[in-house]
């Protein structure tokens, strides 16, 4: 499986991205997750959904704000940022896994993982 994801770029706090992962090779129906790395800080989860769509998780710093979901006919991924603040500055990653687990926030139960996207918000 390969991961691409797009849609990062500049804006003002306040304003909204929407970013997308594509998985390509197969058709890809497992959980899928989007994580950040800002300068100097390691890797941090953001959100997860389950296969089905149905299941969803955020971290507490996204909730609310955030909005994790995929269209499994397109094999894609996205992540709705609204209300973004300067300390969502970050690249954003997609990742993929077959694995089954209770907890996706650990980045290491994914198997694939994409380039990432520069998101970045100026105040």
């Amino acid at each position: 499986v390969q991961l691409q994801a797009y849609g990062g770029g500049s804006v003002q706090a306040g304003g909204s991205l929407r970013l997308s992962c594509r998985a390509s090779g197969r058709t890809f129906s497992g959980p899928m997750g989007w994580f950040r790395q800002a300068p100097g800080k390691e890797r941090e989860f953001v959100a997860t959904i389950s296969g089905n769509g149905q299941i969803t998780d955020y971290a507490d710093s996204v909730k609310g704000r955030f909005t994790i979901s995929r269209d499994n006919d397109k094999n894609t991924a996205y992540l709705q940022l609204n209300s973004l603040k300067s300390e969502d500055t970050a690249v954003y990653y997609c990742a993929a896994t077959y694995l089954f687990s209770r907890d996706y926030s650990d980045p290491n139960l994914y198997n694939w993982w994409g380039q990432g996207t520069q998101v970045t918000v100026s105040s």
